[in-house]
Protein backbone atom coordinates (compact mmCIF):
# COMPACT_ATOMS: atom_id res chain seq x y z
CA UNK A 1 0.00 0.00 0.00
CA UNK A 2 1.25 3.57 -0.79
CA UNK A 3 0.65 5.10 2.09
CA UNK A 4 3.24 2.83 3.95
CA UNK A 5 6.11 3.47 1.41
CA UNK A 6 7.82 5.99 3.94
CA UNK A 7 8.09 3.11 6.31
CA UNK A 8 9.59 0.21 4.16
CA UNK A 9 12.94 -1.26 4.28
CA UNK A 10 14.91 -3.80 3.31
CA UNK A 11 16.56 -5.72 6.11
CA UNK A 12 19.09 -8.39 5.48
CA UNK A 13 18.69 -11.46 6.47
CA UNK A 14 21.52 -11.61 8.65
CA UNK A 15 20.20 -8.39 10.66
CA UNK A 16 17.50 -10.60 12.13
CA UNK A 17 18.34 -12.00 15.58
CA UNK A 18 17.65 -15.40 15.36
CA UNK A 19 18.95 -16.34 18.98
CA UNK A 20 19.02 -14.56 22.19
CA UNK A 21 22.04 -13.00 23.30
CA UNK A 22 24.31 -14.67 26.45
CA UNK A 23 22.66 -11.74 28.87
CA UNK A 24 19.74 -9.96 28.49
CA UNK A 25 21.30 -6.34 29.60
CA UNK A 26 24.16 -7.12 26.53
CA UNK A 27 21.72 -5.51 23.56
CA UNK A 28 22.95 -3.00 21.71
CA UNK A 29 21.65 0.60 22.52
CA UNK A 30 20.17 3.28 20.36
CA UNK A 31 19.64 6.60 22.31
CA UNK A 32 17.05 8.70 20.31
CA UNK A 33 16.61 12.72 21.84
CA UNK A 34 13.08 13.38 20.23
CA UNK A 35 13.66 17.26 21.62
CA UNK A 36 17.06 17.64 19.86
CA UNK A 37 16.08 15.44 16.73
CA UNK A 38 19.38 13.68 17.35
CA UNK A 39 20.35 9.81 18.11
CA UNK A 40 23.50 8.34 19.12
CA UNK A 41 24.82 5.02 20.11
CA UNK A 42 25.38 3.85 23.68
CA UNK A 43 27.77 0.47 24.02
CA UNK A 44 25.05 -1.67 26.00
CA UNK A 45 21.13 -1.38 26.72
CA UNK A 46 22.46 -1.62 30.80
CA UNK A 47 24.18 1.69 29.64
CA UNK A 48 20.53 3.02 30.01
CA UNK A 49 21.33 3.61 33.46
CA UNK A 50 23.46 7.11 32.88
CA UNK A 51 19.96 8.38 31.46
CA UNK A 52 17.74 7.37 34.39
CA UNK A 53 16.71 10.67 36.53
CA UNK A 54 15.47 10.02 39.78
CA UNK A 55 11.70 9.88 40.11
CA UNK A 56 10.92 8.35 36.70
CA UNK A 57 8.32 5.83 36.75
CA UNK A 58 8.83 2.74 33.97
CA UNK A 59 5.74 1.10 33.30
CA UNK A 60 6.27 -2.47 32.46
CA UNK A 61 4.00 -5.82 30.69
CA UNK A 62 3.44 -8.21 32.82
CA UNK A 63 1.95 -10.50 30.62
CA UNK A 64 3.35 -13.86 30.21
CA UNK A 65 3.56 -15.98 26.96
CA UNK A 66 1.44 -19.11 27.17
CA UNK A 67 2.11 -22.44 25.19
CA UNK A 68 0.10 -21.98 22.86
CA UNK A 69 2.36 -23.52 19.53
CA UNK A 70 0.41 -27.00 19.51
CA UNK A 71 1.43 -29.83 17.09
CA UNK A 72 -1.71 -31.94 16.18
CA UNK A 73 -1.98 -34.83 14.84
CA UNK A 74 -4.73 -37.21 12.75
CA UNK A 75 -5.33 -40.42 12.54
CA UNK A 76 -3.24 -41.35 9.52
CA UNK A 77 -0.34 -39.35 11.18
CA UNK A 78 -0.23 -35.91 9.56
CA UNK A 79 0.91 -33.41 11.68
CA UNK A 80 -0.77 -30.17 11.78
CA UNK A 81 0.78 -27.47 13.44
CA UNK A 82 -1.03 -24.71 15.41
CA UNK A 83 -1.02 -21.27 17.41
CA UNK A 84 -4.41 -21.25 19.47
CA UNK A 85 -5.05 -17.20 19.73
CA UNK A 86 -7.95 -17.14 21.93
CA UNK A 87 -11.51 -18.76 23.10
CA UNK A 88 -14.58 -18.29 21.45
CA UNK A 89 -16.58 -19.17 24.44
CA UNK A 90 -16.17 -18.74 28.19
CA UNK A 91 -15.42 -22.34 28.79
CA UNK A 92 -12.47 -22.22 26.66
CA UNK A 93 -13.86 -25.02 24.38
CA UNK A 94 -13.84 -23.42 21.10
CA UNK A 95 -10.61 -21.48 19.77
CA UNK A 96 -9.99 -19.26 16.61
CA UNK A 97 -6.23 -20.97 15.57
CA UNK A 98 -3.85 -20.38 13.02
CA UNK A 99 -4.01 -23.99 11.48
CA UNK A 100 -0.91 -24.96 8.78
CA UNK A 101 -2.32 -27.63 5.86
CA UNK A 102 -6.05 -26.43 7.00
CA UNK A 103 -7.20 -27.52 3.49
CA UNK A 104 -6.49 -31.33 4.15
CA UNK A 105 -8.91 -31.49 7.02
CA UNK A 106 -12.45 -31.92 6.70
CA UNK A 107 -15.09 -30.93 8.84
CA UNK A 108 -15.60 -32.34 12.05
CA UNK A 109 -12.15 -34.29 11.47
CA UNK A 110 -10.36 -35.28 14.44
CA UNK A 111 -6.92 -33.60 15.57
CA UNK A 112 -4.71 -34.34 18.86
CA UNK A 113 -1.83 -32.81 20.42
CA UNK A 114 1.01 -35.02 19.62
CA UNK A 115 1.77 -37.75 22.43
CA UNK A 116 -1.62 -36.44 24.59
CA UNK A 117 -4.81 -38.49 22.79
CA UNK A 118 -6.98 -37.20 26.03
CA UNK A 119 -7.33 -34.05 24.24
CA UNK A 120 -9.25 -34.39 21.66
CA UNK A 121 -10.26 -31.19 18.94
CA UNK A 122 -12.20 -31.41 15.91
CA UNK A 123 -11.90 -28.56 13.02
CA UNK A 124 -14.94 -26.72 12.60
CA UNK A 125 -13.86 -24.23 9.79
CA UNK A 126 -12.66 -21.48 8.56
CA UNK A 127 -12.76 -17.66 9.64
CA UNK A 128 -10.65 -15.86 6.67
CA UNK A 129 -7.37 -16.93 7.52
CA UNK A 130 -8.05 -18.90 10.95
CA UNK A 131 -9.31 -21.69 11.82
CA UNK A 132 -12.22 -22.99 14.22
CA UNK A 133 -11.22 -25.72 16.71
CA UNK A 134 -13.51 -27.27 18.94
CA UNK A 135 -12.46 -28.94 22.18
CA UNK A 136 -13.75 -32.06 24.08
CA UNK A 137 -13.07 -29.89 27.42
CA UNK A 138 -12.25 -27.08 28.30
CA UNK A 139 -8.77 -25.94 27.78
CA UNK A 140 -6.74 -23.03 29.85
CA UNK A 141 -2.96 -21.98 29.89
CA UNK A 142 -2.24 -24.79 32.37
CA UNK A 143 -3.29 -27.25 29.78
CA UNK A 144 -1.16 -25.74 27.17
CA UNK A 145 1.93 -25.50 29.53
CA UNK A 146 0.99 -29.79 29.11
CA UNK A 147 1.40 -30.28 25.47
CA UNK A 148 2.15 -26.86 23.91
CA UNK A 149 5.17 -25.22 22.84
CA UNK A 150 6.35 -21.60 23.45
CA UNK A 151 5.60 -19.51 20.12
CA UNK A 152 8.53 -17.75 19.14
CA UNK A 153 7.96 -15.69 16.22
CA UNK A 154 7.46 -17.00 12.53
CA UNK A 155 10.41 -14.77 11.01
CA UNK A 156 12.93 -16.71 13.58
CA UNK A 157 12.27 -19.74 10.91
CA UNK A 158 13.51 -22.22 13.24
CA UNK A 159 12.52 -24.53 15.69
CA UNK A 160 11.68 -23.61 19.69
CA UNK A 161 14.77 -24.50 21.98
CA UNK A 162 15.02 -25.32 25.80
CA UNK A 163 16.56 -21.52 26.05
CA UNK A 164 13.48 -20.01 24.54
CA UNK A 165 11.23 -21.28 27.43
CA UNK A 166 13.04 -18.89 29.46
CA UNK A 167 14.70 -16.56 27.31
CA UNK A 168 11.29 -15.45 25.56
CA UNK A 169 9.92 -14.58 28.69
CA UNK A 170 10.92 -10.99 30.31
CA UNK A 171 11.58 -10.94 33.97
CA UNK A 172 8.41 -9.20 34.37
CA UNK A 173 6.32 -12.19 33.16
CA UNK A 174 3.11 -12.85 35.83
CA UNK A 175 0.06 -13.33 34.19
CA UNK A 176 -0.62 -15.52 31.06
CA UNK A 177 -2.44 -15.01 28.06
CA UNK A 178 0.07 -13.54 25.21
CA UNK A 179 0.80 -15.33 22.04
CA UNK A 180 4.31 -13.10 21.38
CA UNK A 181 6.77 -11.34 24.17
CA UNK A 182 6.32 -7.57 24.99
CA UNK A 183 10.28 -7.73 23.84
CA UNK A 184 11.19 -4.58 25.21
CA UNK A 185 10.49 -5.96 27.98
CA UNK A 186 13.76 -8.93 27.55
CA UNK A 187 16.05 -6.56 27.98
CA UNK A 188 16.21 -6.78 31.24
CA UNK A 189 17.72 -8.32 33.71
CA UNK A 190 16.72 -8.28 37.70
CA UNK A 191 20.58 -6.73 38.50
CA UNK A 192 19.73 -3.64 36.01
CA UNK A 193 16.34 -3.67 37.09
CA UNK A 194 17.76 -2.76 41.14
CA UNK A 195 20.49 -0.40 39.65
CA UNK A 196 17.39 1.58 37.98
CA UNK A 197 15.76 1.35 41.18
CA UNK A 198 18.97 2.64 43.07
CA UNK A 199 18.94 5.42 40.63
CA UNK A 200 15.60 6.80 42.13
CA UNK A 201 12.93 5.17 39.74
CA UNK A 202 10.09 2.97 40.18
CA UNK A 203 8.69 0.51 37.83
CA UNK A 204 5.38 -0.54 37.91
CA UNK A 205 3.14 -2.88 35.75
CA UNK A 206 0.14 -3.00 33.51
CA UNK A 207 -1.02 -5.89 31.45
CA UNK A 208 -1.89 -6.06 27.88
CA UNK A 209 -2.81 -9.56 26.38
CA UNK A 210 -0.94 -9.91 23.29
CA UNK A 211 -2.64 -11.54 19.91
CA UNK A 212 -2.03 -12.66 16.82
CA UNK A 213 -2.40 -9.29 15.54
CA UNK A 214 0.87 -7.69 16.13
CA UNK A 215 1.80 -9.79 13.32
CA UNK A 216 -0.46 -9.40 10.50
CA UNK A 217 0.14 -7.10 7.88
CA UNK A 218 -1.88 -3.78 8.31
CA UNK A 219 -4.88 -3.19 6.09
CA UNK A 220 -6.29 -0.28 4.07
CA UNK A 221 -9.50 -0.58 6.52
CA UNK A 222 -7.15 -0.20 9.81
CA UNK A 223 -5.83 3.09 8.30
CA UNK A 224 -8.82 4.71 7.62
CA UNK A 225 -10.78 3.65 10.45
CA UNK A 226 -7.42 4.21 12.88
CA UNK A 227 -8.54 0.68 14.43
CA UNK A 228 -6.09 -1.86 15.01
CA UNK A 229 -7.25 -5.81 16.56
CA UNK A 230 -8.31 -5.69 19.88
CA UNK A 231 -6.53 -6.85 22.97
CA UNK A 232 -7.16 -6.81 26.65
CA UNK A 233 -5.77 -4.94 28.79
CA UNK A 234 -5.46 -4.21 33.17
CA UNK A 235 -4.71 -1.41 34.82
CA UNK A 236 -3.90 -1.66 38.64
CA UNK A 237 -5.51 0.88 40.68
CA UNK A 238 -1.66 0.90 42.21
CA UNK A 239 0.04 1.72 39.42
CA UNK A 240 -3.14 4.88 38.21
CA UNK A 241 -2.23 6.14 41.52
CA UNK A 242 1.30 6.28 40.82
CA UNK A 243 1.28 7.64 37.35
CA UNK A 244 -1.40 10.34 38.34
CA UNK A 245 1.47 11.20 41.15
CA UNK A 246 4.50 11.49 38.78
CA UNK A 247 2.41 13.44 36.21
CA UNK A 248 1.25 16.00 38.75
CA UNK A 249 5.20 16.32 39.95
CA UNK A 250 6.26 16.44 36.46
CA UNK A 251 8.36 13.37 36.31
CA UNK A 252 9.21 11.28 33.65
CA UNK A 253 6.80 8.05 32.57
CA UNK A 254 8.90 5.77 30.47
CA UNK A 255 6.89 3.10 28.66
CA UNK A 256 8.70 -0.53 28.69
CA UNK A 257 7.64 -1.50 24.92
CA UNK A 258 4.61 -0.51 22.44
CA UNK A 259 2.60 -2.71 24.54
CA UNK A 260 2.88 -0.55 27.81
CA UNK A 261 2.35 2.91 25.53
CA UNK A 262 -0.69 1.50 23.97
CA UNK A 263 -2.19 0.60 27.21
CA UNK A 264 -1.19 4.16 28.71
CA UNK A 265 -2.45 5.79 25.42
CA UNK A 266 -5.85 3.66 25.91
CA UNK A 267 -6.31 4.79 29.53
CA UNK A 268 -4.95 8.09 29.59
CA UNK A 269 -7.48 11.22 29.52
CA UNK A 270 -6.53 13.63 27.08
CA UNK A 271 -9.00 16.55 29.14
CA UNK A 272 -8.27 15.66 32.79
CA UNK A 273 -4.55 14.70 31.87
CA UNK A 274 -5.35 11.33 34.15
CA UNK A 275 -4.89 7.85 34.10
CA UNK A 276 -7.71 5.57 34.46
CA UNK A 277 -7.36 2.00 36.38
CA UNK A 278 -9.27 -0.85 35.26
CA UNK A 279 -9.99 -3.52 32.27
CA UNK A 280 -10.67 -3.26 28.93
CA UNK A 281 -10.11 -4.01 25.23
CA UNK A 282 -8.46 -1.48 23.24
CA UNK A 283 -8.02 -1.46 19.26
CA UNK A 284 -6.00 1.75 19.30
CA UNK A 285 -4.28 2.52 16.52
CA UNK A 286 -1.27 5.24 17.00
CA UNK A 287 0.37 6.56 13.44
CA UNK A 288 2.25 9.76 12.61
CA UNK A 289 -0.29 12.91 13.54
CA UNK A 290 -1.43 11.65 16.41
CA UNK A 291 -0.35 13.37 19.68
CA UNK A 292 1.30 11.06 21.97
CA UNK A 293 1.01 12.51 26.03
CA UNK A 294 0.59 9.80 28.31
CA UNK A 295 4.47 8.80 28.32
CA UNK A 296 7.34 11.04 28.11
CA UNK A 297 10.23 7.96 27.41
CA UNK A 298 9.86 4.94 25.31
CA UNK A 299 12.16 1.52 25.09
CA UNK A 300 11.25 -0.59 22.27
CA UNK A 301 13.09 -3.24 20.02
CA UNK A 302 13.50 -2.42 15.63
CA UNK A 303 10.55 -3.70 14.53
CA UNK A 304 9.09 -5.09 11.15
CA UNK A 305 8.96 -2.38 8.12
CA UNK A 306 5.10 -1.09 7.47
CA UNK A 307 4.15 -2.57 10.65
CA UNK A 308 1.64 -0.56 13.27
CA UNK A 309 4.76 -0.72 15.85
CA UNK A 310 6.76 1.40 13.30
CA UNK A 311 4.02 3.71 13.03
CA UNK A 312 3.51 3.92 16.80
CA UNK A 313 7.43 4.83 17.23
CA UNK A 314 7.43 7.32 14.52
CA UNK A 315 4.00 8.97 16.28
CA UNK A 316 5.82 8.59 19.55
CA UNK A 317 8.93 10.69 18.14
CA UNK A 318 8.59 12.00 14.51
CA UNK A 319 8.70 10.24 11.10
CA UNK A 320 12.02 11.64 9.91
CA UNK A 321 14.25 11.28 13.30
CA UNK A 322 12.80 7.43 13.44
CA UNK A 323 13.48 6.61 10.04
CA UNK A 324 16.48 8.19 9.88
CA UNK A 325 17.69 5.95 13.49
CA UNK A 326 16.63 2.78 11.27
CA UNK A 327 18.99 3.62 8.38
CA UNK A 328 21.68 3.66 10.93
CA UNK A 329 20.90 0.70 12.55
CA UNK A 330 20.48 -0.72 9.29
CA UNK A 331 24.01 0.28 8.14
CA UNK A 332 25.96 -0.44 11.45
CA UNK A 333 24.79 -4.11 11.70
CA UNK A 334 22.13 -3.77 14.28
CA UNK A 335 20.01 -6.82 15.18
CA UNK A 336 16.37 -6.39 14.31
CA UNK A 337 12.66 -7.92 15.55
CA UNK A 338 12.42 -9.94 19.03
CA UNK A 339 15.96 -11.33 20.03
CA UNK A 340 17.13 -7.82 18.59
CA UNK A 341 18.65 -4.34 19.69
CA UNK A 342 16.95 -1.80 21.13
CA UNK A 343 16.48 1.97 21.35
CA UNK A 344 15.48 4.55 24.08
CA UNK A 345 13.42 7.40 22.91
CA UNK A 346 12.54 10.34 25.22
Amino acid sequence: MDFLQEYDFHLPEEQIAKFPLESRDQSRLLLVDRIQSKFWEAPLFRDITALIKPGDVFVYNETKVSYRRVYLQVESGRIHESIFLEPEDKLGKTWLCILKNRAKLKLDGKLFPVGYPEFEFSYQGAREELSILSSNRSISDSDFEIFGNIPIPPYLKRNVTEEDKTRYQTIFANRSGSVAAPTAGLHFTETLKEEIRKKGAEFFPVELQIGYGTFRPLTAEQWQTKTLHKENYLVPGSTATKLNEARTEGRRIIAVGTTSLRVLESVFDSQLKTYKEGVGQTDIFLSPGDRIESAQGLITNFHLPKSSLLLLVSAFANTRLVMSSYQYALENGFRFYSYGDSMFLF
